[in-house]
């Protein structure tokens, strides 16, 4: 552990400094005060290398898209097929995703394929309970955010992270739900969380644990390194 691996948060209401691992990007955080010496600081952050590297070894392990990989898809598993003298393009056939092509540019191939069906998914079910709700969206798109799982602007847009297509169908749904009801309610108060419970029932409350508990292993599928 160097100083240039270690990133620096300056924040005015930091009363101490305070050192974490990113559990989504394994990156190393110290938070101090504003005016702090950064000196000092730095010094005692390299001294807790034992410490950071206990915290990294409970993360996730980074999980490639590589031939032979299974990861998640919805409720069900997906397993990389792929052969060179086969065509790029990417397919699903059961519960095998058929990739052909060079194996440099494998992972993008399968990334881009994944994040297709996410807009696909994701765009289909968020008109579903907007219809619902008797409410337009102007938008819907895909992104790759590693603290959100999706957002609502004033402006009718909703975007979500592509990786919620990993996740169980009932946690993506309870998500979308939650944001499709930001276009009645632009706040989490208790009519808020009314809504999204009609909508899904008890999956939103659930949903919300299950993310909680395992969203940031999904930040760890495709990737092939720490950081």
């Amino acid at each position: 552990m160097t100083r240039g691996d270690i990133d620096i948060i300056r924040r005015a209401g930091a009363r101490r400094l305070r050192l974490a691992v990113d559990p989504v990007s394994g990156a190393v955080r110290l938070t101090l005060p504003k005016r702090a010496a950064l000196g000092p600081a730095l010094e005692w952050a390299e001294s807790q290398a034992p410490w950071i590297a206990a915290q990294r070894a409970r993360l996730p392990q980074p999980r490639p898209f590589a031939p032979g990989a299974s990861f998640p898809f919805g409720d069900s598993r997906l397993t990389i097929d792929w052969a060179a003298d086969r065509p790029r393009r990417v397919a699903r056939e059961g519960d095998r995703l058929i990739v052909g092509g060079p194996a440099v540019g494998l992972a993008a191939r399968v990334t881009a394929w994944l994040k297709r069906e996410a807009l696909a998914v994701l765009t289909a079910e968020t008109h579903e309970f907007a219809a619902r709700l008797g409410v337009s969206v102007a938008k819907v798109a895909v992104g790759d955010p590693r603290s959100r799982w999706g957002s609502c602007a004033a402006s009718g847009a909703i975007r979500y992270s592509w990786r919620l297509i990993l996740a169980p169908a009932r946690v993506r749904r309870a998500t979308v739900a939650h944001e499709v009801a930001h276009r009645v309610h632009m706040h989490h108060g208790p009519a808020f969380h009314a809504l999204v419970a009609e909508l899904v029932g008890r999956d939103a409350e659930t949903a919300r644990a299950w993310l909680r508990r395992e969203g940031a292993g999904l930040h760890w599928l495709g990737r092939d390194s720490v950081g």
